[in-house]
């Protein structure tokens, strides 16, 4: 597991958090979220999109046993994958986008790039 950030969760259900917010984004193509929340995200995402381009068996099931929906899956290993073929790394991108009424967290969008 990437990165060294507990975000106020037991490991079980931060990782189940981050599966469902990496099966959301690729998805929908972005989500809103907080800054540390993204930036989590992204080398979960980043690592997915690495395994969709290798067009290896082993590489498939790390997918499909990360994503949560199978069409998702089948959509990072389809159309994701062969779109960044020529691209080496920084498959997403973070913006900013203020902090949040309620708590003041600061706010980000997460993007496909």
């Amino acid at each position: 597991m990437p990165g060294t950030r507990k975000l106020g969760r037991t490991s079980d259900s931060r990782r189940a958090m981050l599966r469902a917010m990496v099966t959301y984004l690729f998805e929908n193509g972005k989500i809103e979220t907080t800054v540390t929340r993204a930036k989590e995200v992204r080398s979960m995402a980043e690592k997915m999109v690495t395994l969709g381009k290798k067009d290896d068996l082993h590489s498939k099931r790390q997918v499909f046993a990360y994503i949560t929906k199978e069409t998702v899956a089948k959509k990072v290993i389809d159309e994701i994958g062969p779109k960044y073929a020529d691209r080496n790394g920084g498959y997403t991108r973070i913006i900013k986008t203020g902090v949040r009424r309620g708590d003041a967290a600061e706010m980000a969008i997460i993007e496909l790039v």
